[in-house]
C-alpha cells in the first residue's frame, strides 16, 4: 500500500503565535518553543518555519525590467522626521501624468513584496511610491527579522513624520495629478489610518489592510472614503475595528469594510503560507476599482 505523502496542514495556533512574534507580543525563542510543542506531535519543524517565514522569490508578480514601467530609488527631504527620506518610486511609461498611490510597508521596512506591490500599481496606471521607515538606519536589511529589530528601534513620532513627508512628496511629484491615495498592510494598514487623520486634506482614498486605527485623539479627523480588508482569523486586529467604525459611522466618513473568510492577517502577502489566493486576488481588484474610482 502506498504511503500518504499529502502534507498535513499547519495548525492555526501556529499562525497565531507567528502573529504574535512578527508584531513583537512574543520574542523568537518563545515562538519557536511554542513550535516545538508542534514538532512533538509529529510537524517536522522544517516544514513549520518553512511555511511560516517569507520566501520572497515567490512574492514577484511585476519584474522591475517591466517595459511598461520604470523604477527607481528617490529621497525626499523630511524635516520633522529623520531629515531625510528614501523610497521605491515606480511611474508608468508612456504617461506625463497619473493618479498617486503611497504604499506602505509592514513592521520590518522596504521588503521585496512590498515593491512588487508597487510595481503592480504602476503596471495599471499609478504612480506609485513606497518609502522604507529603515533608510535612517541603512535601509532595509534583507531579511525580516533584522528589518523587525530595526524598525522598532526608531522613534515612532519621526517615523510617522517622514511617512507624512512621503506622501507630501508624492502628492507634488511632477507625474502625479495630485490626487493622493495610500494602500497599506498590517503596521502599513496602521499607517493609511494615520495619514487619513494626521492629512486629511492631503489624502483623497486609504486602503487599509489589517490595520489598526489611528490614535483615539486624531480619529475624528478622518475625511477621505476607505476601503477596509480584514482577515477572519486575526482577532487581535479585528478587536480595534467597532470602536473605529462607530467614530466613521459618526462623522459620516464614506467607507467599506469587507471580512474574508477562513483568512489570516497577512494573507495579501504572496511570500508566506498565510497567503490566500483567492482572497488576496478579490482584495486587490477591489483595491485598484477604488482607487480608479477615487483618483480619476
Amino acid at each position: 500500500m502506498r504511503a500518504n505523502t499529502t502534507p498535513r496542514p499547519i495548525p492555526q495556533e501556529a499562525f497565531d503565535w507567528y502573529d504574535e512574534y512578527a508584531h513583537g507580543l512574543i520574542d523568537r525563542r518563545t515562538f519557536m518553543a511554542r513550535l516545538s510543542t508542534l514538532v512533538a506531535a509529529g510537524f517536522a519543524m522544517s516544514a513549520l518555519t518553512g511555511a511560516l517565514l517569507p520566501k520572497y522569490a515567490l512574492a514577484e508578480q511585476v519584474s522591475f525590467n517591466d517595459p511598461d514601467i520604470q523604477a527607481s530609488y528617490v529621497r525626499f527631504p523630511s524635516p520633522d522626521g529623520h531629515g531625510e527620506g528614501e523610497g521605491y518610486l515606480v511611474v508608468p511609461t508612456g504617461l506625463a501624468k497619473a493618479p498617486s498611490v503611497l504604499v506602505i510597508h509592514e513592521n520590518r521596512g522596504l521588503n521585496p513584496y512590498i515593491k512588487d506591490v508597487a510595481r503592480r500599481l504602476a503596471k495599471v496606471g499609478f504612480v506609485a511610491f513606497a518609502p522604507d521607515a529603515l533608510y535612517p538606519v541603512g535601509g532595509y536589511p534583507g531579511n525580516d527579522d533584522e528589518g523587525r529589530a530595526l524598525q522598532s528601534s526608531l522613534d515612532r513620532a519621526r517615523m510617522e513624520s517622514d511617512f507624512i513627508a512621503a506622501a507630501g512628496f508624492l502628492k507634488t511629484h511632477e507625474q502625479s495629478t495630485g490626487k493622493l491615495g495610500v494602500v497599506g498592510f498590517c503596521f502599513g494598514g496602521y499607517v493609511v489610518n494615520m495619514l487619513a487623520a494626521s492629512i486629511p486634506d492631503a489624502v483623497d482614498a486609504g486602503a487599509p489592510f489589517y490595520g489598526t486605527p489611528p490614535a483615539e485623539s486624531i480619529r475624528d479627523r478622518v475625511r477621505a472614503p476607505l476601503l477596509l480588508h480584514f482577515a477572519e482569523l486575526d482577532n487581535r486586529v479585528n478587536a480595534s475595528w467597532p470602536e473605529y467604525e462607530s467614530t466613521l459611522k459618526a462623522n459620516g466618513v464614506p467607507y467599506t469594510a469587507h471580512v474574508y473568510q477562513d483568512t489570516n492577517h497577512g494573507f495579501h502577502n504572496d511570500s508566506t503560507a498565510r497567503y490566500d489566493e483567492a482572497a488576496a486576488e478579490l482584495a486587490w481588484e477591489r483595491t485598484i476599482a477604488f482607487f480608479k474610482e477615487k483618483l480619476a
